[in-house]
């Protein structure tokens, strides 16, 4: 059975007190649930992030790494370096990277595989733009992301592998990604992984959703077949909300 994940994106958002403040409150009211929720603060509340959160089960992810080990990369965070402070899950491929940082796939396909070297689990997240939906470019677009940066991996690799789709379209655009949507997209990836890796590895991969999850929509979303939790953003960076949207799964 895949494993069913929340894992909350705060992007550059929270000080150091506001972290571990909002991760005492987590803490107290986490439900008791299976699924596996993970929370992905700044890189400089990263260590204080696992020091708050010792004696739960919440795990600790970062937003980004660098594909090299080393070097002269200002401003850079390795593989190591995660490690080093206990992080072993990272944030690879969010559109915001992609449309403000330029990360294309021959980049992330690098920043992939120095990641599952090193033993990281990765979210790989990747989704269409408006006018790629609007020209129905979509499932070509969702097809190239895969396949671009994550089909040079060996089948055994998947297991740190979690993907998260992220229909851009439907993130403060005014329009709205329904639940059918979701479930037709992540059957589309589920299989395109099938046709490439077999069905054994494709059942096995967990798969988000990133499209403005909120606590008054989860429920439907989660229900659908082929989505296995979400990547949530905002909702993520108040504790009565993101709670709702565990509880919903």
């Amino acid at each position: 059975m895949r494993t069913k994940i929340v894992a909350g994106n705060w992007k550059m958002n929270k000080n150091l007190k506001e972290t571990e403040a909002l991760l005492t409150e987590l803490s107290a009211k986490l439900p008791d649930t299976k699924a596996e929720v993970i929370v992905a603060p700044t890189f400089v509340n990263l260590a204080a992030a696992n020091a708050a959160l010792q004696s739960s089960t919440i795990k600790v992810a970062a937003q980004n790494m660098h594909f090299a080990e080393s070097g002269a990369y200002t401003g850079e965070i390795s593989a190591d370096m995660l490690l080093g402070i206990d992080v072993d899950i990272v944030i690879l491929g969010h559109s915001e990277r992609r449309a403000y940082f330029g990360e294309d796939d021959a980049l992330l396909a690098k920043k992939v595989k120095t990641a599952v070297d090193k033993g990281l689990k990765v979210i790989f997240c990747f989704g269409e733009e408006l006018e790629d939906r609007k020209a129905d470019k979509h499932f070509a677009l969702v097809e190239s992301q895969l396949k671009n940066a994550l089909f040079n991996l060996d089948a055994s690799a998947w297991k740190n592998i979690i993907l998260a789709y992220e229909p851009v379209w439907a993130i403060g655009t005014g329009e709205t990604a329904s639940p059918e949507q979701a479930q037709e997209m992540h059957a589309f990836i589920r299989k395109t992984i099938s046709d490439a890796f077999g069905s054994a590895v494709a059942d096995g991969v967990s798969i988000l959703y990133g499209g403005s999850v909120k606590p008054s929509n989860a429920a439907e979303i989660f229900s659908k077949p082929d989505v296995d939790g979400g990547l949530i953003g905002g909702a993520s960076l108040v504790a009565s909300d993101f709670v709702a949207i565990i509880e919903a799964i």
